[in-house]
């Protein structure tokens, strides 16, 4: 085994998830995650913790969304429903053999499937804001990403390891200092009221008055790198155009282009994929809304991967999220989709609070 695949879930255990004895643990991920589930069941119980195995396949899936009706695509069991409302911790292993494997499924279901969905999210979310539940997110750097990725597997193994700080000694500690400087940056950005955000093909305008700014330092996604809120959900006007592609189910809409009047979508163009672009829109009243608006501060993170948990950390970089907020953020956007986009700021991009600039080419430069 890797060292570092078992570096990987003792900070999982210890730093991100902080497990105690006695605590629920749902460990879920696709079937080629196995090596770091493994390692993180044998943490658990080292730990005296009580974990569970979900293991699932895509394949499946994609029965249910080639050759199911209506009524068992929207369907919710049982037990995903016991497991929202009573779990004390979650860790999803991200991960996949073929992050493709959606590509050609009708946008209609998947839609169907997600709003299906939208109610037992908003329990675990409510969940979480309350401090009911803790969650984590991460990737096991599987051969299917990494070719999405144009890397190969060791090259691969290197962008994920690298971007998660586990090459390092001590990597707790570098999670820690990155924690106490982005606080800095949150506590600075709560007392601010309007944000302006400028780069090329982008000039846009938001109110953040009332809400709160996030400190994303490796607790709920891992690797992590962000702060992010939620804005006030009529503020948002103007245009942006997104320099990556968005990444939905493994489909990429190229070249998104949106405009906002009072907060909401008005027009929505995509060279590659607008058919998909105005499905998600339709999802139902909060798609068109801005669930999140973030800087992305990782700096370990470099290239485009087409995998959000680090395309959207990447140093340099902001994204805007579509549909449903996060409570903790004091957002107030509902919708059962919540889908991030990636835009470059870091050759000629500003950033404004309150008329002041604050952030230039890629950094803040609030504290320099």
């Amino acid at each position: 085994m890797d060292h570092r695949i078992q570096k990987h879930a003792e900070i999982l255990m210890d730093y991100s998830l902080a497990i105690q004895p006695g605590e629920t643990l749902l460990i879920q991920g696709e079937y080629v995650t196995y090596p770091l589930m493994k390692a993180c069941y044998h943490a658990a119980i080292l730990r005296g913790a009580h974990p569970a195995i979900q293991i699932v396949h895509p394949e499946l899936q994609e029965i249910l969304f080639k050759y199911g009706t209506d009524d068992q695509i929207g369907f919710i069991h049982d037990y995903k429903w016991k497991l929202s409302e009573t779990i004390d911790v979650a860790l999803s292993l991200m991960g996949s053999e073929n992050p493709r494997i959606f590509t050609h499924v009708n946008p209609e279901r998947q839609k169907r499937a997600t709003q299906a969905q939208s109610e037992l999210m908003n329990t675990l979310f409510n969940r979480l804001a309350r401090g009911e539940m803790r969650w984590c997110g991460t990737l096991f750097p599987t051969r299917g990403n990494a070719q999405e990725a144009s890397m190969s597997l060791a090259d691969y193994e290197d962008f994920v390891y690298q971007a998660c700080y586990l090459d390092a000694d001590d990597p707790v500690s570098i999670w820690r200092e990155i924690h106490a400087k982005q606080e800095k940056i949150c506590q600075f950005l709560d007392t601010k009221k309007q944000i302006h955000f400028v780069s090329a093909d982008t000039d846009l305008r938001l109110s953040v008055e009332g809400r709160k700014w996030i400190n994303c330092s490796g607790k709920m996604n891992f690797p992590d790198g962000e702060v992010f809120t939620g804005p006030v959900e009529d503020s948002v006007e103007g245009h942006i155009r997104f320099s990556f592609p968005g990444i939905f189910n493994g489909q990429e809409v190229e070249d998104i282009r949106l405009t906002f009047e009072k907060g909401k979508v008005v027009e929505a163009t995509a060279a590659k994929g607008e058919a998909l672009l105005q499905q998600l829109l339709e999802t139902d009243a909060g798609a068109r809304y801005v669930g999140e608006i973030a800087v992305g501060t990782n700096y370990n993170i470099q290239r485009f991967s087409k995998n959000m948990l680090f395309d959207e950390k990447i140093g340099g970089t902001i994204h805007l999220a579509l549909g449903r907020s996060i409570p903790e953020s004091l957002g107030k956007n509902i919708s059962a989709i919540h889908w991030d986009m990636l835009c470059n700021m870091r050759d000629g991009g500003v950033i404004y609070a309150d008329g002041d600039v604050i952030y230039e080419n890629g950094e803040f430069v609030i504290f320099k």
